[in-house]
Order: structure tokens, then C-alpha cells, then sequence
């Protein structure tokens, strides 16, 4: 699983039929401080996150493992909004 900060929305009138109703959204990977890790990608939304959220996700074939997400040319699915991430200190 990746951790990371949904930073925008994708619009695609056009697309495969089993992705109709989907939402698809620009998800920032960072690191469990938060920190930015410089880079995007554009997964489908499964649990109603919304821009500035920090999710979970999951790629590859897990991405469409989801019930929303089966069956589906995904690559990358939102599975979870992240309420808190605790870090232990380094010593």
C-alpha cells in the first residue's frame, strides 16, 4: 500500500464503460511524515475522498480487488481516508 495526498480531480467523458460513475483523482505520494515524495498518479476513488485528503492506496492487481474497483482497467484504487499517522521517533 502507498500513502498519499489527493491533490486534484480528473474528468474523462470518454471512457471504457465498467469505469462509468467512477471518480478518478491526482493522489501525491508522500511519506509517513508527510512530506511530499514528488510524485502523482492518478487512481480511482472507492471510498469518496476529496481534494487535500490523505489515502491509502493500493496498485497493481490489488487496485482492483475493491468491489467498485472489479473488473475494471485500473492500476491504482483509493482504498481508505487516513485519519491519523503516527511515526515513532528515531533514535
Amino acid at each position: 500500500m502507498l500513502l498519499g495526498r489527493v491533490a486534484g480531480t480528473v474528468t474523462a467523458t470518454a471512457k471504457d464503460a465498467s469505469l462509468v460513475g467512477g471518480a478518478f483523482l491526482i493522489v501525491e505520494l508522500v511519506g509517513g511524515s508527510g512530506a511530499s515524495k514528488d510524485t502523482e498518479i492518478v487512481a480511482l476513488d472507492t471510498v469518496g475522498a476529496g481534494v487535500g485528503d490523505t489515502v491509502l492506496l493500493t496498485t497493481g492487481s490489488g487496485a482492483r480487488a475493491p468491489a467498485q474497483a472489479a473488473g475494471t482497467p485500473v492500476d491504482a484504487s483509493i482504498i481508505a481516508v487516513v485519519d491519523d499517522v503516527a511515526m515513532a521517533k528515531s533514535s
